[in-house]
């Protein structure tokens, strides 16, 4: 094949003067609010009261806030300044593969610390629980991204961090926890015999190969019960979301200094953190009317909660001691197939996704594994970066319609947001090169258990 010598721009970079000063609320922008969490005891709208066991109050606040932006913090944005704004790519070398006329960007999260997106909102959230005092944190993790970010933002502000990482990933990939634990955190294989929650699963099946919902009860578990320790969660909360418009932020800015604007814009979908981090900044600009994208979520078709689960009234973990949140569902007690995208892996869809969802503004597709990473050779075989297994549901949905623009000609622009690296998930690769991946058949009998334990909240 002939060497292509044109000289063409790929990397578009902000200066660091450049970086949001603040979060993007888009709470305030939208036709009608969110349903709010009920108390699981009384099926009332949850308050702050409720919540203070497990977040600190200026958490609570921005959970609640209808404030269109909410101001990042000079602590907060000297630890950003580390890895943002991050790079935007244009993906020449895949775009020539494929064959396409589509013109494909990538928004790489990948250099952060961590090696993913999920600092955007560690940093903030033991920024504000150091603020408050607190001296210990507990959370879950799937794959890890989310436990490890954890644990470099408690060793920034000095707090122990505390981590229940899924039993699935645990084993799978035993270097996300080695990385946590140089960053000082405790790590359990979850379900756990540390909680009540973690016993009582291990009791009736031993080598139970967990969920988020579990590893979730758990953490909750232990920060409950001392108030010298609070709980951090890494998706689905609104506050969450909130810290990862960073991302949408400066791509908005970078597509301008590309000159282009994006005709389809596609995230992997979980809990929803790095999907609403890339696309709420988007969406602000298509309700206002300056821009009209499709902005399409991509979940796993092992756990579709958006495309199969049930929008309803439900509880974030499995034990039940969370707030019942408006949400779509496959149901609290769904324990997901072991998939190697374990950050996917949740068996609910954050509430604000799930209602501008319902609203209408964006689309919902399932991708099985197996064309995720074909998808993921073909863009680290061009681009030269391995992503790792969540985004490639992003870039096997980005390839689906660049492929689409080469039989009809149009020259879409599709943005996708390359939410972190895949250089500690090799064994997924392995598994897909070596022909022992296989996706699993997902029948509608699959769901219907947990669908059938969706606790009743009257309308």
């Amino acid at each position: 094949m002939a060497i292509d010598e044109s000289v063409r721009q790929h990397k578009y970079e902000l200066s660091e003067d450049q970086m949001p000063t603040t979060w993007y609320n888009i709470i305030a922008d939208l036709p009608t609010p969110p349903p709010p969490p009920l108390h699981p005891g009384t099926l009332e709208p949850a308050g702050p009261d409720d919540l203070a066991p497990l977040f600190p109050a200026a958490l609570i606040g921005q959970e609640v806030s209808a404030e269109r932006y909410i101001e990042i913090p000079g602590a907060v944005l000297d630890v950003y300044r580390q890895w943002r704004p991050s790079p935007l790519y244009r993906a020449h070398r895949l775009e020539r593969a494929l064959g396409t006329p589509a013109r494909i960007y990538y928004k790489y999260e990948g250099v952060s610390p961590a090696g993913s997106h999920k600092p955007n909102t560690a940093v903030p959230q033991a920024y504000y629980n150091a603020a408050d005092g607190i001296t210990k944190l507990t959370t879950e993790t799937g794959a890890g991204q989310w436990g490890t970010a954890l644990a470099f933002a408690g060793a920034l502000f000095g707090i122990d961090v505390e981590v229940w990482q899924v039993a699935a990933s645990y084993d799978q990939k035993p270097y996300r926890r080695l990385m946590m634990e140089v960053f000082g955190a405790t790590v359990h294989r979850s379900p756990s015999r540390a909680t009540a929650a973690g016993r009582a699963l291990l009791a009736d099946n031993p080598d139970h190969t967990g969920s988020l919902g579990i590893a979730i009860s758990e953490a909750v578990e232990v920060a409950a019960s001392d108030p010298a320790t609070r709980y951090a969660l890494g998706s689905v909360l609104n506050h969450v979301l909130l810290h990862q418009t960073v991302i949408g932020e400066e791509a908005l800015l970078q597509l301008a200094l590309a000159g282009d604007t994006p005709d389809l814009i596609v995230g992997c979908t979980g809990g929803g953190s790095n999907f609403g981090g890339l696309a709420f900044p988007f969406l602000r600009e298509k309700l206002a009317g300056r821009i009209a994208p499709q902005i399409l979520a991509v979940e796993p078709a092992s756990c579709p909660s958006l495309t199969r689960g049930k929008y309803a009234y439900d509880f974030g973990d499995t034990a039940g001691m969370t707030p019942l949140l408006k949400m779509h569902t496959l149901g609290h007690t769904f324990v997901p197939d072991p998939i190697h995208a374990g950050g996917l892996r949740y068996h609910g869809m954050s509430p604000l996704i799930s209602h501008v969802y319902e609203q209408g503004h964006l689309d919902a597709v399932a991708i099985p594994q197996t064309e995720c990473f074909a998808a993921a050779v073909q863009f680290a075989r061009t681009e030269g970066i391995v992503p790792a297994p969540e985004p490639t549901h992003a870039l096997a949905a980005a390839i689906r319609e660049a492929q689409r623009c080469k039989e009809t000609g149009e020259e879409k622009v599709i943005l996708t947001a390359l939410c972190g690296h895949g250089h500690l998930d090799l064994a997924a690769y392995d598994a897909y090169l070596s022909g022992a991946m296989v996706d699993e058949a997902v029948s509608d009998e699959r769901f219907s258990a947990a669908l059938a334990d969706i606790p009743a909240v009257p309308a």
